[in-house]
């Protein structure tokens, strides 16, 4: 007796698909259990069966994805996150535990560049533990739409500082140190001698210039640089975390890093005296070292 394409047949019941014939149900067959199997292996004593978890990720897939390859599309998902986040919402035992020990309870690590007051904190990590597990009246566990695009760490710090943020707790000021850290950046040998010089000789200028323009930055733009230079998210990847498109998540970096420069720009014009050739010297350089400026004063050292 032949065996039935059990993940398979559960996968073709929610997914948006449709395939034909015993050698492709065979081949989707081994694809979903190779993939149960390797998001299994990341948490042991979490017994989540594979038609539940096979159910879950079929149903947070679109048919524009499913488009291609399986295969290929399930390279590019969080697997091991989305397992978890599965067995949570079914409440499989030993899950939650799981995830207050792996995402949770790392938490305040994550959101301590955010310099929020102890107690707010402890506020904001409650509150998300009951939104993500409980819900509301509103609202189902916000757990269940989580689609594994995007690491699940990172996707539940979006949610934390959204909640900091409608408390007002987040502070708007750039640490001293980060600045620091940026202006050190600039501070590398040049084969330029004349903006070497410039560097040097405005030091103290060209600091309190980036940080008053990262200071003008909203919250939610410094977490957005946040994510994706220091966290290494693609837009694509942080799509999904904002609920918006990739170009849209493009539009909002650009337009960040944008204010930055301009802030920059502005500031050092109002405040220093030099020749136009100095000054374009000097604003060229900022421009070609934006990016690694962003990451380093964006990365306040917490390792997160």
């Amino acid at each position: 007796m032949v065996e039935p394409f059990t993940l398979a047949t559960t996968f073709l019941k929610n997914a948006p698909v449709r395939m034909t014939g015993a050698d492709e149900m065979a081949g989707l067959e081994a694809v979903l259990r190779r993939t149960w199997d390797n998001a299994r292996a990341a948490w042991p004593g979490v017994d989540l069966p594979a038609e539940v978890f096979v159910r879950h990720l079929s149903m947070r897939l679109s048919s524009q994805e499913l488009g291609g390859p399986l295969a290929l599309l399930l390279e590019h998902l969080v697997l091991a996150d989305l397992y978890i986040a599965c067995a949570c919402v079914n409440g499989v035992a030993g899950a939650i535990e799981a995830l207050e020990q792996h995402y949770l309870g790392k938490l305040p690590h994550a959101l301590a560049y955010l310099r929020l007051p102890e107690q707010i904190l402890d506020e904001v990590c409650q509150s998300v533990r009951i939104h993500l597990l409980v819900g509301t009246a509103e609202s189902r566990p916000r757990l269940g739409e989580y689609t594994g695009r995007g690491a699940l760490l990172s996707w539940i710090r979006v949610i934390a500082v959204r909640m900091a943020l409608k408390q007002g707790g987040v502070g708007r000021e750039a640490p001293e140190e980060n600045v620091m850290t940026l202006i050190e950046a600039f501070s590398e040998p040049s084969s330029n001698a004349e903006i070497d010089l410039i560097k040097r000789r405005y030091r103290k200028e060209f600091r309190q210039a980036v940080r008053d323009a990262f200071s003008a930055l909203s919250d939610d733009q410094r977490h957005l640089l946040r994510l994706h230079f220091i966290d290494r998210l693609s837009t694509i990847e942080m799509g999904p975390l904002f609920q918006v498109n990739q170009s849209t998540i493009s539009r909002w970096i650009k337009s960040a890093r944008q204010t930055v420069y301009e802030g920059t720009k502005s500031r050092l014009q109002e405040r220093l005296r030099l020749s136009t050739r100095e000054f374009e010297s000097l604003l060229a350089e900022i421009e070609s070292q934006m990016d690694v400026g962003l990451s380093q004063v964006l990365d306040d050292g917490d390792g997160t």
